[in-house]
C-alpha cells in the first residue's frame, strides 16, 4: 500500500494542529494526527448544499454561511445549486486551509475559490453566528467529526443550546440550518429544536445513493415570517421542545 506523505501543517487558534497528507490521488487533512476529512468520499458533505438550496428555491439571492472550508467539496455543491445571485461565506479558522484549496487542494472541487460569489473569512464560524443577526438564508456547519463526539472539546460550544439559538438568530425569517454529524445524535436533535428549529434527519451516504457509509444530516428550519413581538429564544431558558 502507498504510505501517507506530510503536505503541510499548521497550528489550529487555541491549541492543536492540522496536517495536510495525501496517499496517491487522495488527500486528507487530519486533527492531532486524527483524520478530520478525506476526498475518497464527499457525497455526504455536498448534499448539505443541495437539501439547504432546494429548500430556499423561492429565495432570489440567498446569502449562505458555510462553517469549514475543508477540502471544498461542500463549497463547490453550494456555488453548483445555489443561483448566480448568491453570495456564499465560508468562515474558516485556520488560515493554512485556504492556503491549500488555492493550492494543492484547488483540484479537488474544481477551484471553488476563484467563484467571486465566494467569499472567504478567517474567523470562527461561532462568532460570525453571534455577530450576524438575522443575516444568512442558510447556513451549513460541517465542524469536527459530530455534535456530540468531537475531536477538539474546544466546538462544543458551537452545538450547544446556545450556539443553535446563535445559529437561529443568525438565520433570516424561513431559513435553514443543516449539520453534518458522522452518526445519530438525538439529544442534538433535540437541543435544535429547544433553539427553535423544526428538525428534520436525514441519513447521507458517503458515496451517494446507497452507497458507502451513512452518516446524518440534521435539518432545521424556521417559520418565513414570526408574529409581532415574538423573541428568539434565550440561550439560558431554551424553548421547550414541540410536541409530536
Amino acid at each position: 500500500m502507498i504510505p501517507w506523505k506530510t503536505l503541510d501543517r499548521s497550528p489550529i487558534p487555541g491549541g492543536g494542529e492540522l496536517t495536510l497528507v495525501q496517499r496517491g490521488e487522495e488527500m486528507a487533512i487530519r486533527v492531532n494526527g486524527a483524520e478530520l476529512m478525506a476526498s475518497r468520499a464527499h457525497a455526504s458533505e455536498e448534499r448539505m448544499s443541495i437539501l439547504a438550496a432546494e429548500r430556499l428555491a423561492h429565495v432570489a439571492a440567498p446569502r449562505v454561511l458555510i462553517g469549514g472550508l475543508g477540502l471544498g467539496y461542500t463549497l463547490r455543491a453550494a456555488l453548483d445549486a445555489f443561483p448566480q445571485q448568491a453570495t456564499i461565506v465560508v468562515a474558516e479558522l485556520v488560515p493554512a486551509v485556504v492556503t491549500w484549496m488555492r493550492g494543492p487542494l484547488a483540484h479537488l472541487s474544481g477551484h471553488p475559490l476563484d467563484d467571486p460569489r465566494a467569499v472567504v473569512e478567517i474567523a470562527d464560524a461561532a462568532a460570525i453566528l453571534r455577530a450576524s443577526p438575522r443575516t444568512f438564508d442558510a447556513v451549513l456547519l460541517d465542524i469536527d467529526n459530530s455534535p456530540t463526539t468531537l475531536i477538539r472539546e474546544s466546538n462544543a460550544s458551537l452545538y450547544s443550546t446556545a450556539g443553535m439559538v446563535s445559529a437561529r438568530s443568525a438565520l433570516a425569517p424561513g431559513g435553514v440550518l443543516v449539520v453534518w454529524s458522522a452518526g445519530p445524535d438525538d439529544r442534538f436533535a433535540q437541543r435544535m429544536q429547544r433553539a427553535g428549529f423544526r428538525v428534520e434527519v436525514i441519513r447521507a451516504r458517503a458515496h451517494g445513493e446507497r452507497r458507502g457509509h451513512a452518516y446524518t444530516l440534521f435539518v432545521g428550519e424556521i417559520e418565513r415570517s414570526l408574529p409581532r413581538g415574538t423573541a428568539v429564544p434565550s440561550p439560558t431558558r431554551p424553548r421547550p421542545s414541540p410536541r409530536k
